[in-house]
């Protein structure tokens, strides 16, 4: 008898033999009488592997290994999630520094800008004077005499008595208009309206005329304001006072120039 004979002895026990190996080996068990006592040790085992449900055998071993990979997959996120607090925290300690450098920078930059008042006539830094207004000058203006902030330019209208004077100052962010108003009379609202170069216009200040107005007998003091534009000095071709009705502006009141 071979060797590969006795290993038959399982194989046809389970059943896997085809029929050709299974007639061989029935021939062979007829005179060993080995074969025959280990058939019969095997029947038993062989009746036990039937019991066995293969499908959920080879779940349950889908499970195991499913539940190792889900293991491994939750073990990677919770380090992966560490990490990912530990640089929120390094993110927020980096957020705490610069904030409090800004603070700092605010309070240093607050305490100048809260710095009491130089007075008139004090010379601004360059830093100061492209992100400020020059003041008006203190005690009021006659007009064509006291000096505005930048360019100067002066305008009367005969017709209707109102004289204005204008200064035009250039920013980094654009244009300041200081201007006064004298010789208009009230209760009416008026309304400053910058003409460009190329024909468009731009109200930049309203207000509201008393019955006393400004400027004429009943209230000798000019009336005196400040408005800013974006649009450059270079692209004003003049200004005008403007009285506003209900329908909008209307009557013109003085240009300047």
């Amino acid at each position: 008898m071979t060797q590969d004979q006795h290993y038959d002895v399982a194989s046809y026990a389970l059943g896997i033999l085809d029929d050709r190996d299974a007639a061989r080996f029935e021939d062979h068990l007829i005179d060993c009488a080995q074969c025959a006592y280990e058939l019969e040790s095997f029947v038993e085992v062989a009746d036990v592997l039937a019991t066995v449900d293969g499908e959920a055998f080879a779940a349950a071993e889908r499970a195991e290994r499913d539940g190792a990979v889900l293991n491994k997959m939750l073990r990677e996120v919770g380090v992966e999630r560490q990490r990912a607090n530990s640089r929120r925290l390094y993110s927020l300690a980096a957020a705490v520094v610069v904030f409090a450098m800004l603070s700092i920078g605010a309070l240093f930059a607050g305490g100048q800008w809260l710095a009491p008042d130089s007075g008139p006539g004090t010379p601004t830094t360059p830093a100061e004077a492209g992100n400020q207004l020059d003041p008006l000058p203190v005690g009021g203006v006659n007009i064509g005499g006291t000096k505005l902030p930048g360019e100067n330019y002066t305008g009367n209208d005969a017709r209707t008595g109102v004289s204005a004077v204008v200064g035009l100052l250039k920013k980094d962010w654009g244009t300041q208009v200081s201007f006064a108003v004298a010789g208009v009379t009230g209760p009416k609202e008026c309304a400053l309206f910058l003409v460009r170069r190329d024909g468009t216009s731009e109200k930049v200040a309203a207000w509201t005329v008393g019955e006393k107005g400004w400027g004429t007998a009943a209230n000798k003091e000019p009336l005196m304001l400040q408005a800013v534009t974006s649009t450059p000095v270079a692209d004003i071709a003049h200004v005008q006072v403007q009285e506003i009705t209900d329908s909008g502006a209307g009557e013109t009141l003085v240009r300047v120039p």
